[in-house]
């Protein structure tokens, strides 16, 4: 449906009020930007692509169960169970297990999950993400990489797994053009040569 034809109800409304709350004093990795902008930059990609009501919910609050005392429960009373599952299922369970172990459950979980939707919704966080990283770069340089738990080649090798998944998994609209900006991020964030790797 075109962007014009699509409205939303006051649950959306609801949604970024929560998460306004939720992310309250969080800022953005090495930076006084609050965090709230990421989940908001996620619900207007989902948006734009014409993704249903319950989707951009769950684009608003996506991070909401990884980083904030927001529970499950306080999400599907308030937006239902598609919206839980959707957060969920995009949400690492152990904020404290290593890097590499969070990452590749995400790997694994977006490699097999049955449900588009998740995908769209993984798709449109990790696109603001490799945003702000080529925003980070074209500022800062290569010292903006320190900012991360891990190095470059690892966040590369996190990145271009995901590109990969995308690819193989995301083949229809509202995702396919998506996957496509995805794929042309990661290429130029991590190009062999280019304004970034000086």
């Amino acid at each position: 449906m075109p962007q014009s034809a699509r409205t939303y109800s006051a649950k959306l409304y609801d949604a970024i009020g929560l998460a306004a709350q939720a992310h309250h004093r969080q800022v953005r990795k090495g930076t006084e930007i609050p965090y709230l902008t990421h989940p908001l930059a996620v619900a207007g990609i989902l948006i734009r692509a014409g993704s249903p009501e319950h989707v951009v919910i769950a684009g608003v609050l996506h991070d909401t169960l990884e980083d904030t005392p927001i529970s499950i429960g306080v999400i599907c009373t308030q937006f239902g169970p598609r919206v839980a599952d959707l957060v969920a299922a995009v949400s690492e369970p152990d904020k404290l297990a290593p890097w590499e172990a969070r990452k590749s459950h995400t790997l694994d979980t977006l490699g097999s999950t049955p449900q588009p939707e998740t995908l769209v919704v993984a798709l449109a966080d990790k696109l603001d993400n490799i945003r702000a990283i080529r925003d980070g770069l074209r500022t800062e340089g290569v010292g903006f990489w320190a900012r991360f738990n891990r190095p470059k080649h690892q966040q590369e090798w996190y990145y271009r797994s995901l590109e990969a998944i995308f690819t193989r998994r995301v083949t229809r609209d509202p995702g396919a053009s998506l996957a496509a900006e995805f794929r042309r991020e990661v290429a130029q964030v991590f190009a062999e040569i280019g304004p970034y790797h000086n």
